[in-house]
């Protein structure tokens, strides 16, 4: 029986890899050329000056004549009398040495013809018309030189070639570096078993998981599908906002499915050379045609996924964007048929994509991803922080009741900051206390302690904080307050942290109480000081935007009645004129101003109701800085059932 054994790797012998051609050998031609040019003649002339020849040769009618070389150099030939003239000779014995050779026996410089002309006609002017001297003109060039000056440039645009074709074929693909690869899809191939991440690995995307589970069931088990005559979803795209973990599900799919999985970006089909990004579509289907059943996942595919027709005006009607789109409708659901070719996508912006892409038949299923709630921040935490060490007595509950709206991005953050701040700090262990230096700090930004804030100005920060906090404390609907500082973080010279119950629902009056809250800061400083400060700038833009949203998105004022003119969709976006008339711009402007007039009013009788607990409020600020829970409680009293609360009425402030 023949034994096969396996192809040896080694080099035959004999064949050796030919090193590639470097630039070194360029410079040395040339270095070569400039060192052995003047030998390439096979003999030296020795040179001389205008007026040793003049007063020697010239006078003496030792010349016999004189060749002008290329405008610039002399060359000077003696008669063959005078070798024999031995006082001559020894005059100059460097032109004949032994014995005689033709010349020229000497060279001088010129710096221009004519004034060569000019100094020989004076020179002859006692000589007669046989005695004067013949020159001639001659041009001559180097072979060597002239090859150089030939095969130079040539070499040089070889070595700029490859140089560039080199370059050009950083975009990859199949065929290797080329310029010519513009048009090869540069997806990134991950086999079989090439993907880590699985869905053990995504937390809080439980019925996300379900939707997806779905097609990795179909792609390992087609049979148990196909059978009853169902048909697999041609594409699912994954809609959010940032962060939410659509990337990472992918990963997961892919980890899952364990089939071949081509990654790409949205943007990386947009290239400035027209008709590339069609190109690369058809290069991206094909090669995946040939690994079915298999995966494409485009991320941001609202690079190319934008409604045709929007932004016509001003970016032409068929730009390279809507070409690349319309050959991904074409290949998703054209004539031709993907069998075993399942499109996975992702974006945040589904309102701008294109209907013709997201209908049944291209992305049949869409998966929405929304910010965790509570139970699902506490199983991101719980994955994030399964690699760190940490102490015993962290709660992950209350680390997730603490960051209600965080994304998993951000959860994530979190856990690296706290990991960062125990390392800082030479800890052998990450603490509850690191975790929430990690929330304030992402929350509000740093610490800026080093500030310099004058006491006046301290006093004004104190008196704003605490009127937010009081009036924040005293009504029903606002959230818990769980922390007030008047340390400096990132633009803020103060902050509050608030603990938001999670609801799907907000009442009229909780807009009101809130837009109360917000705009406590400057009415405890017109309370106080019977003056305001800047430092209200950020509040004031907030609660501008919340009474502006409820006028006309929410449809709580009475003027307007039950109107939004809120747009879904995101037509309104491309539009340059507004959703409303000019009479209904100026109601609602009016409505917006008397909903934050109201709102502050309301504060300020809070205030003057409750003064001496602002300024006691106050006092303890400048004197720890920080106030926590436990602190407004024993000034304001605990939040309990029987807590008498300021209720808001059309009427005014009453108990």
């Amino acid at each position: 029986m023949k034994k096969l054994w396996p192809r040896s790797r080694k080099k035959p012998a004999g064949k050796t890899n030919k090193p590639p051609i470097s630039w070194v050998w360029v410079y040395v031609i040339i270095l070569l050329y400039v060192i052995l040019s003047p030998l390439l003649s096979g003999k030296t002339v020795p040179e001389t000056t205008w007026q040793e020849f003049s007063m020697k040769m010239l006078s003496r009618k030792a010349v016999e004549k004189l060749e002008v070389v290329n405008r610039e150099r002399v060359d000077v030939y003696l008669k063959k009398s005078f070798a024999k003239d031995t006082a001559f000779a020894a005059a100059f014995k460097p032109a004949f040495g032994k014995g005689l050779y033709y010349g020229p026996h000497y060279t001088f410089t010129i710096g221009s013809v004519e004034t060569f002309e000019h100094h020989l006609d004076e020179a002859e002017l006692n000589f007669s018309p046989g005695e004067r001297i013949p020159v001639s003109y001659l041009v001559e060039s180097s072979w060597l030189l002239n090859l150089l000056s030939w095969l130079i440039p040539f070499v040089l645009l070889y070595f700029l070639w490859k140089y560039l074709m080199r370059r050009a074929g950083g975009v990859g693909g199949p065929g290797g570096p080329s310029i010519f690869n513009f048009g090869k899809s540069p997806a990134i191939l991950l086999e079989k078993e090439s993907s880590e991440v699985t869905f053990a690995d995504v937390a809080g995307l439980e019925e996300a998981k379900v939707e997806v589970q779905e097609i990795v069931d179909f792609l390992k088990k087609p049979n148990a599908f196909t059978k009853l005559g169902a048909k697999i979803p041609k594409g699912v795209i994954l809609v959010g906002p940032p962060g939410t973990g659509k990337t990472l599900l992918a990963k997961a799919v892919a980890g899952e499915a364990q089939v071949p999985f081509f990654s790409i970006s949205g943007a990386a089909f947009v290239e400035m050379f027209v008709g590339v990004g069609a190109s690369r579509v058809r290069d991206l289907f094909q090669q995946a045609k040939g690994k079915a059943p298999c995966i494409i996942f485009i991320d941001e595919i609202d690079a190319i996924g934008r409604s045709r027709g929007k932004g016509a005006l001003l970016n032409g009607s068929n730009d390279e964007r809507e070409s690349t789109l319309n050959q991904l409708l074409t290949e998703m659901d054209g004539f031709g048929t993907n069998t075993g070719v399942i499109v996975l996508a992702a974006t945040n912006r589904a309102d701008m994509l294109d209907p013709a892409l997201v209908r049944p038949g291209r992305f049949d299923r869409h998966v929405y991803l929304e910010l965790p709630n509570l139970v699902e921040r506490s199983a991101i935490f719980r994955v994030h922080t399964a690699p760190l060490t940490m102490a015993g007595n962290i709660d992950l509950k209350i680390l997730a009741a603490q960051t209600p709206g965080f994304s998993g991005a951000d959860i994530a953050n979190i856990c690296n900051e706290a990991a960062l701040i125990a390392a800082r700090r030479k800890a052998a262990s990450i603490t509850m206390t690191d975790f929430d230096e990690a929330i304030d700090r992402i929350v509000a930004g740093l610490e800026k302690k080093s500030k310099i804030i004058s006491v006046e100005e301290k006093r004004t920060i104190a008196t704003h904080e605490a009127g937010h906090a009081i009036v924040s404390w005293l009504l029903r609907t606002v959230d818990p307050l769980v922390k007030v500082s008047i340390i400096p973080r990132g633009k803020s010279l103060g902050a509050s942290w608030y603990l938001p119950e999670e609801k799907q629902l907000r009442s009229k009056t909780a807009f009101r109480e809130r837009l109360c809250a917000t705009l406590a800061g400057r009415a405890a400083e017109a309370v106080t000081f019977d003056d305001v400060s800047s430092g209200a700038l950020d509040d004031l833009e907030k609660a501008t935007k919340e009474a502006y949203s409820m006028v006309v998105y929410f449809g709580f004022d009475d003027k307007l009645g039950n109107v939004s003119y809120y747009d879904s969709t995101g037509q309104h976006e491309q539009s340059l004129q507004k959703p409303f008339s000019e009479a209904t711009g100026d109601l609602i402007d009016t409505e917006v101003r008397k909903l934050l007039a109201r709102a502050y009013q309301d504060a300020t009788l809070i205030l003057e109701e409750n003064k001496p607990l602002l300024e006691k409020l106050a006092a303890l600020l400048l004197k720890k800085e920080i106030v926590d829970q436990h602190d407004l409680e024993e000034i304001l009293g605990k939040r309990t059932d029987h807590f008498k609360y300021f209720d808001l009425t059309d009427d005014g402030v009453f108990n």
